[in-house]
């Protein structure tokens, strides 16, 4: 069937503008000492992600900070990972702010230097209804309409979950062409998957956020994983999505039990002093510092720095998964 006879939500787009799937990390942004962008460190890092056989590298996510980098520096961590990638997998972008001429200013950035998609969560700050997130998308999309739009349904931070029928509506409008799930309910994952196929949406992904459950979410149907712990064990993860997409759930298990061990540096940092996203964040830098991927652990301010036994504690799950590097 040509493109000329089909809906907007049904044309085939070019395979430079497929919905990403499979292992997608969502890359860690490294921190000079002035908390400039340590780009040679950030091209190495996405480099060992390539080699460890991801399907695609999501910059300026939660995990890589983006709710503390300057426009100026959004724009040199897209630059540098397209540079890196060099075309081998596609590169999607958080352009996530406030309102959505914020979020149109970014969208224009990414374009410009040419991303494979975008990643936007709705408004926030602002108090906004069902009907005002749906035309918040529609405007994204209608300021780059040929590049994939991911909406990211992140309620811990937005303090709102994404409509699974707001979504499914969208995604048949082609105004989205998927969906990074990191509400933290497996049920939600699995109804927004049921929907989807229900209306028989096409070219329309799910990718679970969570790093814990990914066997249950594909095996519900889910198209990939947008991993933080990835950064860490980008092969463990690769490794994993390769057996659930062969059916050979058993082993995918062990693997996945595995994963959750590690995941579990997550939890080392104290909360009595450090909210959770110092606690994650901050695990994932140290883990990566640990294995001599990065300098340093610094993270943007104000974030709290885990401490000596901290990081010790983690250096010591760390070591014992035996993370195999790319």
């Amino acid at each position: 069937m040509s493109a000329t006879t089909q809906s907007p939500a049904t044309t085939q787009r070019s395979a430079a503008t497929q919905p990403v799937k499979g292992v997608v990390p969502p890359v860690l942004t490294p921190l000079n000492d002035d908390y400039s962008i340590d780009i040679s460190t950030l091209k190495r890092h996405a480099e060992r992600l390539i080699k460890a056989g991801v399907h695609g590298l999501f910059v300026l996510g939660s995990s890589g900070e983006v709710a503390f980098l300057t426009r100026e520096q959004r724009r040199e961590v897209i630059a540098a990972v397209i540079e890196q990638a060099q075309g081998r997998v596609p590169v999607i972008a958080g352009v996530i702010d406030m309102t959505t001429p914020r979020v149109i200013e970014h969208i224009k950035d990414a374009v410009s230097l040419g991303v494979d998609g975008l990643v936007a969560t709705a408004p926030f700050y602002v108090r906004t209804h069902a009907v005002e997130i749906a035309e918040h998308f529609r405007q994204l999309h209608a300021a780059a309409p040929d590049t994939p739009l991911y909406a990211y349904n992140l309620p811990v931070s937005v303090h709102t979950v994404l409509e699974i029928g707001s979504l499914v509506e969208l995604a048949s409008e082609g105004v989205l062409a998927g969906v990074k799930d990191s509400g933290g309910n497996d049920g939600y994952t699995r109804a927004l998957i049921l929907a989807r196929d229900k209306a028989g949406v096409e070219n329309f992904v799910v990718l679970t956020g969570s790093e814990t459950t990914v066997d249950f979410a594909y095996l519900a149907g889910a198209d990939g994983v947008v991993p933080g712990l990835g950064n860490v064990d980008p092969v463990s993860y690769v490794t994993l999505h390769d057996l659930l997409v062969k059916g050979e759930f058993a082993e995918a298990a062990r693997v996945q039990a595995r994963i959750t061990e590690l995941f579990t540096i997550v939890g080392v940092g104290d909360a009595s002093r450090m909210g959770g996203s110092s606690q994650g964040l901050g695990s994932f830098k140290a883990a990566l510092h640990h294995l001599g991927v990065f300098p340093s652990g610094l993270m943007s301010r104000p974030h709290v720095a885990l401490n000596s036994d901290e990081r010790a504690a983690i250096a010591t799950i760390v070591d014992a998964a035996k993370i195999i590097e790319p």
